[in-house]
């Protein structure tokens, strides 16, 4: 479950960096959507290990991985990548 919520916040700080003139918040996001690619790594590892349902930590892992990947994009795109 926590890898859900840290997986909105992230696609949430991904959003937020679309706006013009705020996409130095990637630089703040990207580090947050890392840490909840591991968590979300973290959870289905031990979900997998009790037989519990993985559903919310895949969701978690994809806004994070998205929140990584379009970020990057974002941050390339603007000139804040160089």
């Amino acid at each position: 479950m926590v890898a859900l919520v840290w997986g909105i916040v992230a696609f949430l700080g991904f959003l937020l960096g679309l706006i013009p003139c705020l996409g130095w918040v990637n630089w703040l996001n990207i580090p947050l959507a890392i840490a909840g690619v591991v968590i979300a790594i973290i959870a289905m590892s031990q979900a997998g290990a009790e037989r519990r349902p993985t559903g919310p930590a895949i969701l978690g892992l994809v806004l994070s991985v998205t929140a990584v990947i379009f970020g990057l994009i974002r941050l390339f795109l603007g000139g804040g990548l160089l």
